[in-house]
């Protein structure tokens, strides 16, 4: 089974994960603008993850389980990443953009802000 990027994702979006994926699964929407449809963090395709593993350990937020491990608070987020399947022409790989990695601190402060840890 495929891995999943959780809500810790949104807003954060770091992009480390896209950098290491050895078959570009890790997307983007392309509607970001709106934010209406979907929100602004990145997805799997679970039809392309090769369950490799190798984009869990890259994110610097945690935000990325593989699907049978996905904590019961974030199971929404399954179905949210199966759209990549279901619309893929709204979907694209997003170019690599550096950025600061977060502190534990902030980590934690957005594990509690999406109810994983109290």
């Amino acid at each position: 089974m495929a891995f999943v990027i959780t809500r810790l994702c949104r807003d954060c979006v770091d992009q480390s994960c896209v950098s290491v994926c050895p078959v570009d699964c890790i997307l983007e929407f392309r509607g970001q603008d709106s934010q209406a449809e979907l929100p602004d963090q990145l997805y799997i395709n679970p039809d392309e993850c090769i369950d490799c593993g190798i984009c869990e350990p890259e994110c610097p937020w945690e935000a990325i389980y593989e699907a049978e491990e996905v904590p019961e608070a974030f199971k929404d987020d399954i179905a949210l990443n199966a759209r990549t399947v279901e619309r893929p022409d709204d979907f694209f790989v997003p170019e690599v953009v550096e950025k600061i990695a977060p502190s534990a601190e902030q980590v934690r402060a957005n594990q509690k802000k999406w109810g994983l840890i109290e």
